[in-house]
């Protein structure tokens, strides 16, 4: 497959591993009820899936209970206190992102995180992409390409000459619908049982350094 022109990646699980301080917040809900901490494991997994999975994963309360809504707010409001405090973006993607800049090349995120959270770990990490689209920007989110779109668009570039990168299924739906190459990473947020291999997607990469690798091939010596 030819190289994009233009990377935009998912964050959580795929440009940047966000579980730890989402596990603490995790954690600090179930202790907030009394309960004890659940294993990291199991924590990282759901992280993908967002707020109400974890509040789900901590406390076993479906989106229907009365009680769900309040807590969620209290996990995401211990999450918003250090969205970076253990965040890190993936080795070797921040040596890709240095090479990439430098090469003048457009990269952006497009996320189901809210922006209240997304864009302070951003910040936090240094990070400058040349779009950011996010949960509350549009009307819709990903699986709908729209924020994909939105974010070519941003960039300048086509659709067609973008890589839209993911760790979840949903991400390789709003590319397929972008009309974008979809590219799979399986060392994501991926739950128990998903195989990353059966997604819908064009290229699947074990590794963030395979991807590396692709994305910046060795000189010939």
């Amino acid at each position: 497959m030819q190289l994009p022109d233009a990377l935009l990646f998912d964050l959580d699980g795929t440009l940047v591993d966000t579980a730890p301080d989402l596990a603490r917040a995790t954690n600090a809900l179930r202790a907030h009820h009394g309960l004890d901490p659940l294993p990291y494991p199991v924590i990282r997994a759901q992280v993908s899936n967002g707020g109400s999975a974890l509040v789900m994963l901590a406390l076993g309360l479906e989106k229907t209970h009365h009680g769900h809504e309040e807590a969620r707010e209290f996990l995401l409001a211990a999450y918003g206190q250090t969205v970076a405090e253990e965040s890190r973006v993936f080795p070797p993607l921040d040596r890709l992102l240095v090479s990439w800049e430098s090469m003048r090349r457009p990269w952006g995120i497009v996320t189901n995180k809210p922006r209240a959270y997304a864009a302070p770990l951003i910040d936090a990490l240094g990070l400058m992409p040349g779009a950011l689209l996010c949960a509350d920007d549009l009307p819709v989110k990903k699986p709908f390409p729209e924020p994909l779109w939105a974010a070519a668009q941003a960039l300048d570039v086509a659709p067609e000459r973008c890589w839209y990168i993911g760790d979840h299924l949903r991400d390789m739906q709003a590319a397929r619908a972008a009309g974008m190459p979809a590219i799979a990473v399986g060392y994501g947020y991926i739950e128990e049982g998903d195989d990353y291999r059966d997604w819908p997607a064009d290229l699947w990469f074990e590794t963030s350094t395979a991807l590396v690798d692709t994305l910046l091939p060795s000189p010939a010596l």
